[in-house]
């Protein structure tokens, strides 16, 4: 079997069996199809693939000054794809079993202050249609702590006015419902039930709640300048903000207010806690300090 077929094997897999997302079936592609290059230039034919061919490939990428997280994750491409190919008998043996990777960096946006996001915020009070929208945006994202790829999927059969709620679709096409908060509520009503979503709107996105200036629905990249334009016009260095920022300020900013960790990780839609745990900076010692002073038998 050549490179190609085997890829294409293992993401109908993927896709078919463990109904993974098209973004993640693409991420593999990416992964793959770099690494199979980088394997084909050296005359290495899937068969004969070894241990030391990955690594002097995952060597190459870390000298190419990728991130230390994007090489983990090709990494992990290969170790899923490779364990695949044996499973299915279409290899014999997995090169890829003992591939380590390197310890993953801790890195964590700043979050804004609570200050300098009411600023922001009510620097955005124009009337013109996009002023509406990209207000409601920056609400939603600090009102939400939701990600970019599920602001940009939110419908309008998902916004629930009536029970103040939003239904978002988050990885791996999980929904969770999240409180809709009194100011991104006027926000939404603003943008929604006036004219300035009717004026942007075209058939094929009628469906769709952000809209760009053409009518069609709003990209992950579109987000990112609506944000750094917003940003410089309020005298904010774009380079410190992104929705991602959004989303570390809600959560820091709810548990500076007393709320409990187990509500921050569902309201981010946290597998685990401990991501919700490392993702909002809160410290071992404070989660201890908690525990010590909530639980009766904490002390004894």
């Amino acid at each position: 079997m050549n490179y190609d077929t085997a890829i294409e094997e293992y993401l109908h897999w993927l896709l078919v069996e463990k109904g993974r997302s098209p973004a993640t079936i693409e991420s593999y592609r990416r992964d793959l199809e770099s690494l199979t290059a980088f394997l084909k230039d050296h005359k290495v034919t899937l068969a004969k693939t070894t241990e030391g061919d990955l690594e002097s490939y995952y060597q190459a990428l870390r000298k190419s000054d990728y991130a230390r997280s994007s090489v983990n994750r090709s990494m992990s491409s290969a170790r899923g794809w490779f364990s695949f190919l044996v499973n299915e008998r279409l290899l014999k043996v997995d090169p890829s079993s003992r591939l380590q990777s390197g310890k993953r960096a801790r890195s964590l946006p700043k979050p804004l202050s609570e200050d300098v996001v009411g600023s922001l915020l009510d620097s955005v009070d124009g009337t013109l249609p996009n002023d509406l929208r990209d207000r409601a945006i920056l609400e939603f994202l600090y009102g939400t702590g939701v990600r970019v790829s599920e602001l940009i999927g939110v419908r309008i059969r998902d916004v629930d006015f009536d029970e103040c709620l939003v239904t978002v679709t988050g990885k791996g096409s999980k929904q969770r419902l999240v409180p809709l908060g009194r100011s991104l509520q006027r926000a939404l009503q603003r943008y929604l039930r006036g004219d300035a979503r009717g004026r942007l709107l075209t058939d094929q996105s009628k469906d769709f709640v952000f809209l760009n200036s053409r009518g069609g629905p709003l990209t992950r990249q579109g987000i990112d300048l609506i944000i750094h334009k917003r940003a410089l016009a309020t005298g904010i260095n774009p380079n410190s903000i992104s929705a991602h920022v959004f989303r570390h300020s809600c959560a820091t900013h709810m548990l500076a207010h007393g709320a409990d960790i187990r509500v921050v990780q569902e309201l981010l839609g946290h597998a685990s806690i401990a991501t919700t745990q490392v993702y909002t900076g809160v410290s071992i010692s404070t989660l201890r300090d908690s525990y010590q002073q909530a639980h009766p038998r904490a002390i004894e």
